[in-house]
């Protein structure tokens, strides 16, 4: 089968040599389409739950959150661990699966676990959110946007503008702020014009939870007589919060300005983020699985800079953290040892072997590794550090297998054969030595293919 496939790539050379220029440009395509990463994304059996309930304490996420989250977990086949964090104002709870289990039934587990346990949280607890835990889930670009002296709320506005503004990138999965405080109203109520409208603080709390406009979410602190309510800021103005009704008595309207005045604040810090020793709002950019890192650095980049014109006077903006220059910067120095290896072997074999068989051997090189980019493109697989690794470890197998080819084809010539004859025999008789010494190379990483866990994963790319 070996020899009639030699023998028809001789024969028919022009499709032969049609087959290496296809293999060629489509090399150059999949290099081109191909995602690019500084590490493989791995999936990890780890899975984070995260439950917001505005006004909790820690004691009480503990009680009413994670204890229900856990006792739903434990009965999950295949958990090795669960820890919870209670926090204000929420919960987390992280579950860590022994390795080797099915990924996707096991997030399924974990979701139907988080459905069971929902009924026994507080009512207006928010939707829990179940995650996913992977190598790449890092931010590709950190923008930091300073201002010493501009206000607070003026500082957050343009981040907020501009994380929108990045949201609409195609290749952006999410934008997440970092060193701000939220706005929210805060409501002062007025404890004399209660007693007036004979209200309670009850009844004023109740109306306010029922309105459909807004949701209160925050604790009533009654010291010295006055008693405070925060409200999320989902209205366009403390106009409109002033104006909602709190007591209707026949044609007797009384809004909420009647008992309470009504002002803009923000919530207690739940980040700090500090770029260049000064006060900063940072903008985290996370890409979608499977998207190009440094094309969606470039294009975040793009959107950002276009942005720089609409920052408020005093505020200034700069990036940090891009991991996609440390990816471009690996394929740099990758292209650079491929063409350095090139270099050298025709350095190496011209003296000995001639012009001819040092471009034959330097050309395998090339064609090899875009043969190889092709077969990654079709799997899904992204170009990484380990595949730039392993192509590196696969060079030298590659050369030598060329150069025992070349040189006894090169030894037929001298002894009378014509060029076709001696590279034909040479590759029918050097087919299985080239094959076998390349097999027990190989055979030397065939046990990292079954390593267990995220290393086994990781070694796998090899």
């Amino acid at each position: 089968m070996k020899d009639r496939i030699i023998d028809l790539s001789l024969e028919r050379r022009r499709s032969t040599l049609l087959a290496m220029i296809g293999i060629v440009i489509f090399g150059i395509v999949a290099r081109v389409s191909i995602p690019v990463e500084s590490e493989p994304r791995i999936e990890i059996p780890f899975y984070v739950i995260t439950v917001v309930h505005e006004g909790i304490s820690p004691e009480d996420a503990r009680r009413l959150l994670i204890l229900p989250l856990e006792i739903e977990l434990k009965a999950v086949e295949g958990v090795r661990e669960i820890t919870g964090t209670g926090a204000e104002n929420m919960a987390m709870v992280g579950v860590e699966f022994q390795t080797g289990i099915d990924l996707d039934v096991a997030l399924s587990d974990v979701r139907e676990a988080v459905n069971r346990a929902k009924p026994e949280f507080p009512s207006t607890t928010e939707e829990p959110i179940v995650e996913e835990t992977a190598t790449t889930d890092y931010p590709v670009l950190q923008i930091n946007l300073v201002g010493r002296n501009t206000p607070e709320e003026t500082l957050y506005a343009a981040a907020r503008r501009l994380r929108d503004r990045i949201e609409t990138v195609g290749q952006v999965q999410l934008a997440a702020l970092q060193g701000h405080r939220e706005e929210f109203m805060e409501i002062l109520i007025r404890p004399e014009q209660l007693a007036t409208y004979q209200m309670s603080v009850e009844e004023l709390y109740g109306a306010l939870t029922r309105n459909n406009r807004l949701i209160a979410a925050g604790a009533m602190d009654s010291a010295q007589g006055s008693v405070s309510v925060k409200v999320p800021s989902v209205i366009e103005s403390t106009a409109d919060l002033l104006d909602i009704p709190v007591r209707i008595e026949g044609d007797t309207v009384v809004p909420l300005s009647d008992v309470a005045s009504v002002r803009r604040t923000f919530k207690d810090r739940a980040s700090y983020s500090h770029a260049n020793g000064e006060r900063s709002i940072s903008v985290f950019v996370y890409r979608r699985s499977g998207a190009n890192s440094i094309e969606t650095a470039t294009a975040v980049r793009e959107v950002a800079d276009g942005f720089r014109d609409r920052l408020p006077v005093g505020v200034n903006m700069f990036y940090s953290q891009d991991t996609s220059q440390f990816a471009a910067k690996q394929i740099v120095e990758l292209q650079g040892n491929i063409v350095t290896a090139l270099v050298l072997v025709m350095l190496v074999i011209f003296p000995a072997m001639g012009l001819r068989s040092s471009l034959l051997v330097a050309g395998a090189i090339p064609v090899s590794f875009l043969f190889a980019l092709i077969f990654l493109w079709l799997f899904g697989h992204s170009f990484n550090f380990m595949v730039m690794f392993g192509m590196l470890l696969g060079l030298g197998m590659l050369i030598d297998g060329a150069i025992v080819v070349t040189e006894d084809a090169e030894r037929r010539i001298t002894e009378g054969e014509t060029e076709l004859e001696a590279y034909g025999a040479a590759a029918k008789r050097m087919f299985l030595p080239v094959l076998a010494s390349t097999a027990t190379t190989l055979a030397a990483f065939v046990p990292l293919m079954f390593w267990p866990g995220v290393a086994g994963a990781f070694m796998g790319y090899l």
